[in-house]
């Protein structure tokens, strides 16, 4: 039994995980005369799991744990091989390749009881042979004005396609062998296959961006035909344009919150394929497109449109947001100076009320002054008749002062107690 030579450390979290990543998908290893059927399909849920399961017991064969993102078992001649991947799904067939170039195969996975697990991606069909005679067939087969032919590995592999669809809906490729060993024919059938499957990947963003532009267009003719209105010197219909703003606002962030996630895969799906292609290191034949050139003047338009269609709807977010900030502070502005004068007739309205108020103030001193000197001269009169020395009119002469400073002083006493 054989002892550590290091004791056994604490690993950090998800260690494994990130090591076995970079095993987690091994080349299928492919010898000469053979044939590789891939069928990729954007994944929904998880029917490519089930249906991967499906197959494998009806081969007699476990089905894959829950979780795996790699399985494949025997079928027929072949292997069959299922990957997971983030948004989509691909089960790759390798078996033999039929005598003839093109010719129908048997034996492989994908018949009329195959059910898709979700819709199609790519499919393509890569031959590897050795045989010159395959390439001349090949030739005669490819359309001239697609076909693309390069050679590879300082020329112990040479490839060629059109990326054209053949009757049965397949990309057709042909990669053929001069002495690469098995493990570099492999790679070089997987970049192959990868290159199809993700450069189809990163055209679904064209016709979203295609799509968007004349909605982005619209947006942006309202967006010029407010700030015209904006301009002129006086407006009453600030509120009107403040919400025409934000309707447009709210419309064009639900199309980019649309678009973000397919823009951005569209970017990283185009990454890969420039890499792969780089990795091909082609070399290019007289009188052919090398499949680089071909692709790169493809695609490099359509992720322009992609970046472009994206550029303006940050541009024109950033547009909306300042006009929105200026109207509202218009709007503010308005609301300041309404709310200026309301406040300056409230003011006018207190002022009003005071003097009313004093006014009433003073009515009311004198009115029960009036009174309460009555009733002073009415007890004067009573005291009269009992002491005859009393006179009614001096005593209520003298009590008119100080009943008027007494009421007064009440009065602005309560007054006082009011306020407080």
């Amino acid at each position: 039994m054989n002892e550590r030579a290091f004791p056994s450390f604490p690993e950090a979290m998800h260690r494994r995980q990130a090591l076995g990543e970079i095993h987690a998908r091994p080349y299928v290893l492919i010898q000469p005369e053979r044939v590789i059927l891939q069928f990729a399909f954007l994944r929904e849920g998880d029917g490519d799991h089930a249906l991967v399961s499906d197959l494998s017991r009806a081969r007699g064969t476990a089905a894959p744990a829950e979780g795996a993102s790699l399985h494949q078992m025997r079928w027929g001649a072949g292997t069959l091989r299922w990957e997971r991947h983030t948004e989509f799904s691909t089960y790759l067939w390798e078996g033999p390749a039929a005598e003839e170039f093109g010719a129908p195969l048997h034996g492989h996975p994908f018949g009329s009881g195959f059910a898709p697990p979700g819709p199609l991606i790519s499919a393509v069909r890569l031959e590897v042979r050795s045989d010159e005679s395959a390439l001349q067939a090949a030739l005669k087969q490819f359309d001239l004005t697609s076909l693309c032919r390069s050679s590879v590995k300082d020329g112990q592999a040479e490839i060629a396609t059109d990326f054209q669809q053949d009757g049965d809906g397949l990309t057709r490729m042909l990669l053929i062998d001069r002495g690469l060993t098995t493990a570099a024919v492999s790679a070089l059938a997987q970049r192959l296959l990868d290159i199809e499957t993700y450069r189809t990947l990163a055209m679904l963003g064209l016709p979203l961006a295609q799509s968007l532009s004349s909605e982005v267009r619209s947006i942006e003719n309202s967006l010029a035909d407010i700030t015209q209105r904006m301009k002129a010197p006086a407006r009453g219909d600030d509120d009107q344009l403040l919400g025409q703003i934000s309707a447009l606002a709210a419309e064009l962030e639900a199309s980019a919150a649309l678009s973000l996630y397919r823009f951005g895969a569209s970017r990283a799906y185009h990454e890969i394929v420039l890499e792969r292609i780089r990795n091909l290191a082609e070399t290019s034949m007289m009188g052919y497109e090398t499949l680089g050139s071909f692709l790169e003047r493809r695609l490099s338009p359509a992720m322009r449109t992609c970046k472009s269609v994206e550029e303006r709807q940050e541009n024109l977010s950033r547009k909306l947001s300042r006009a929105t900030i200026q109207l509202r502070t218009w709007v503010d502005l308005e609301l300041e100076r309404q709310n200026g004068e309301l406040l300056a007739s409230m003011d006018r309205r207190a002022k009003m009320q005071l003097r009313l108020q004093q006014t009433v103030e003073g009515l009311s001193v004198a009115a029960l002054s009036y009174y309460i000197v009555g009733l002073i001269g009415y007890l004067a009169k009573a005291g009269e008749h009992v002491d005859s020395t009393v006179d009614p009119v001096m005593v209520t002469g003298i009590a008119v002062p100080f009943v008027v400073l007494a009421v007064w002083t009440g009065v602005r006493a309560i007054r006082r107690g009011h306020s407080d």
